[in-house]
Parts: structure tokens; sequence; C-alpha cells
């Protein structure tokens, strides 16, 4: 009775829990946290010092007391007592300006596709535990082509490939469900590893992970664009164990990213080789639509289309799909029932 009360007051979310990012949808206010998904803690005092933008300000320049901890790995909880509080900061932080004390919201969180009971189990807990009083679990592929303004619900094919921090999640959608799928590791963090690796390799530096996702988002390219590309790169030197700055092109980059691009299409036509015909045929006429932040690789629209034969479009704002999907059916009850994946938790009364 009290959580239904005080849930008056409070805004329902949408929460897009990424490896990288953390997004949240307000009902009335559209996104209003979009923020890394990082947590810095002082162990000395076991207090959290800055979560988000702040917490990823100190990243590689942390003393030993201060511990950067990323508590999502690949879209699921590996830290849950962290993963908790992250949510309670950001859902106070929605409410800060509600006469709401006590939030109370309904939240509708996406889930990687090859999630357990049992980790579905650790992401709602923790989402109860940070103060929802209701939470709904949905696939990410669904709620990137609610996102994208795909018409779910119809008897039609389409394909998402959404490509994220941790996971790139391939999915062919009709009649609001999965059809068939693939989930790989093979994400934007593991393009960021790629980069980190060949600077090694071919020019003895070694990299902090924040220069080596500079690098990929100023000039990583799936394809050769049309003019060169081409920016400093700083680190430390492993011979000499001191600074050292080098000019890298386009083309280096793409050499360094490409074995995990092309595992990416491998699968994608997998994908394609396993979905039933009539769907296939949806597919080549409507498209493939590419969302998460992996989509804004330049060139790589244009690389899929060219490998698959069949046209590739980015959705707009591939950044917020997902989240803009949980949005969404925070307005379609009906929907949310009939897509959102059973309780793993059992007990409570909402």
């Amino acid at each position: 009775m009290l959580n239904k009360l005080l849930g008056r007051f409070s805004k329902d979310l949408g929460i897009d829990l990424g490896t990288s990012n953390t997004l949240v949808y307000s009902k009335d206010g559209g996104i209003v946290v979009n923020e890394p998904s990082i947590v810095a803690i002082n162990t000395r005092t076991d207090q959290i010092l800055a979560v988000g933008k702040d917490a990823k300000d100190m990243l590689g320049k942390n003393p030993p007391h201060i511990q950067m901890t990323k508590p999502l790995s690949k879209g699921v909880i590996s830290d849950f007592e962290v993963t908790e509080k992250m949510l309670k900061h950001f859902i106070d932080r929605v409410h800060a300006e509600s006469f709401t004390i006590v939030p109370r919201p309904r939240v509708v969180i996406g889930v990687p596709l090859e999630t357990t009971e049992v980790e579905r189990k650790a992401i709602e807990d923790a989402a109860l535990s940070a103060g929802a009083r209701q939470v709904y679990l949905v696939e990410n592929p669904m709620l990137a082509a609610l996102g994208a303004r795909l018409p779910l619900s119809e008897s039609v094919g389409m394909m998402v490939v959404d490509l994220g921090g941790g996971t790139t999640e391939i999915a062919v959608m009709s009649l609001a469900g999965i059809v068939t799928w693939k989930s790989l590791d093979v994400a934007g963090d593991e393009l960021n590893k790629n980069i980190i690796q060949y600077a090694r390799e071919v020019f003895n530096l070694l990299l902090g992970e924040r220069v080596a996702e500079r690098v990929k988002m100023r000039i990583g390219t799936a394809m050769e664009p049309d003019d060169a590309l081409e920016m400093e790169m700083r680190g430390r030197d492993l011979l000499t164990g001191l600074p050292k700055e080098i000019t890298v092109t386009d083309g280096q980059i793409r050499e360094a990213m490409e074995k995990s691009i092309r595992t990416i299409i491998e699968n994608i036509k997998a994908t394609l080789e396993i979905t039933p015909p009539e769907l296939v045929a949806d597919i080549y006429e409507r498209g493939i639509v590419l969302t998460g932040g992996g989509a804004l690789l330049r060139g790589l629209d244009k690389l899929v289309s060219r490998q698959a034969a069949i046209p590739v479009r980015i959705a707009d704002d591939p950044l917020t799909c997902v989240v803009r999907g949980a949005g969404f059916l925070l307005d379609h009850d009906d929907l949310l029932k009939d897509i959102s994946l059973p309780s793993a938790t059992e007990g409570h009364i909402f």
C-alpha cells in the first residue's frame, strides 16, 4: 500500500544498463541521465566518491586507495553491490527536483539476449534494492527496434544489430518476438583492446583505455574514407619507459580492428542463413538496422551492406535507441506485458 502511494509521486523510468554507458529515460522528461557505467570507490572508507562522468575522468589517474569499478561486464552485473548503489544514485538524481521523499518508480530495464535466470534475478534485485517498486526486463534488441520506430508487432521480418560496449546482439524479429539471434562478446570494448594491442605490437607503445577509445571515435573506420584521417596518439614507450607521441592513420586503426569487424559481419551473415526464407525476403526489402554506439563507426553500414548484399541503415541517434524503446513501453502497458521476460524474483508484492 505504501509502495503504491509513493509510486504515485514517482517518475516511471526506462533504463539501458549498458557495459559502457547507463542511460535513464523519465516518462515526462525524456533522457535525463547519460553517463558512463563507472563508479569510483574509496577503499579506506568504503564510500562512493563519484559515479558516471566524474568517475570516468579519474580513470587511469587514481591512487591505489581509490578503486575504479565497472560493475557491468558484457551487459550483466559483475558487482551487485556497486550496481545497486549506481542505480540508486541515478534514481535519486532523477527525483531530486520532485517532492518525492522516497522514490518508488516502475522501471523497464534492457537485458542482453544470453542472460541466464540467475543474471536476470541479479538485475531485478539490484533495481528493487535501489528503490524500484516494479521491474520489467525486456531483451535489448526488442527495445532497440522500438527505439528505432520499427513496427515490432506486425507480421514482417526485421533485423536489428545492436552494437554495444560489451556485446553485439543480432536479432531477427517478427510479431513482437525474436525468431533467430546471435550474441557476441566482440563489441566496442573489444575494438578498444584491438587498438591497445596494435599500438603495443607495432609501435612498442602502451596506451590507456581512454586514449584508445578517443582514437577509435576520431579516426576509426570500417572502410577506406574519401579523405585520409590521422591524429596523435600518446602513451608510454615500452623500451625507454618514457612518454611518447606518434601519429597514426585511419588505415592503421582499420588494420587493428579488422579481425573484430570481420567477426561481427560473419555472424550477421550466419544469422541470416538460419532465418526462415519469408523473413529473409522481408529483411531484403526493409534492410538491416544498426543501433548502439558501434553503429557510429564510419563506413560500417556500407561494409555490412556490401558483404551481406542487403541494404543497411543506421537508426536515428543509435546510442539512445534502447533507452527510448524502454521509455516507449512505459506508455504501452499491453505491449510491455506481452514482451517482458518472466520475473525471476518471486515473493515480492508490488
